[in-house]
């Protein structure tokens, strides 16, 4: 009991202390997330928003690979919006299946990863004042091919979530964004709840095809 009204005191505390865009960007953050696990279309639009309040929050503390990849988190919302409406041959399949990620689309997901933490780390950290230039540069890495994985709906996408989800919350925390270091925490036990939800929705899925072929 006293554990919890300690938790809660502290996290009121850090919404005392945010900006009005933190906390919209903290709400509609978990609004996206939650509609995402739940594999509902409506994660895009509020993604969007959520996009557009970070672009602002990351760029007043210096995590500029943050604050750029606002900008590719909003294209690839908007790719993935018009991929999850596209309809199959068949009119009463579902939009995208749910799916594993292709061996060939992980290996250059990878490489393409390496490449960009390093040389955007490295540019940072030699031609501007960014806080943590490499750090924020791996995690953005990271999240862009979660976000691409998402927006083909390939369940390893929640796998990544998590992984960079643990790192944002200790540079969030680090830059005094409290708020949003709490927000993570949350979108870990989100992208985890994701996982599981996503998984028992594949494992429907691969049952009903295969009653289908038999």
């Amino acid at each position: 009991m006293v554990l919890s009204a300690t938790l809660f005191s502290a996290a009121w505390a850090a919404v005392q202390a945010a900006s009005p865009v933190e906390v919209a960007g903290v709400v509609t953050g978990v609004a996206c997330v939650w509609l995402a696990a739940r594999n509902s279309i409506w994660n895009f639009p509020i993604g969007i928003v959520n996009g557009g309040l970070y672009l602002v929050v990351f760029k007043q503390a210096r995590l500029y690979s943050d604050a750029g990849l606002q900008l590719a988190f909003i294209a690839l919302l908007v790719y993935g919006w018009a991929k999850w409406l596209r309809k199959d041959a068949s009119p009463e399949a579902p939009s995208l299946p749910i799916s594993h990620t292709p061996r060939r689309v992980a290996w250059w997901l990878g490489a393409a990863g390496l490449v960009f933490a390093v040389v955007v780390g490295f540019l940072f950290s030699r031609y501007s004042d960014a806080a943590l230039p490499y750090w924020d540069s791996s995690t953005t890495a990271i999240s862009l091919a979660a976000q691409l994985l998402l927006s083909r709906r390939n369940i390893e996408n929640w796998l990544l979530w998590i992984g960079v989800d643990v790192a944002y919350v200790g540079m969030y925390w680090h830059r005094d964004l409290h708020l949003t270091s709490v927000l993570y925490a949350v979108f870990l036990g989100l992208a985890a709840y994701g996982y599981w939800q996503w998984r028992r929705e594949l494992a429907a899925q691969t049952a009903q095809a295969q009653s289908v072929v038999s």
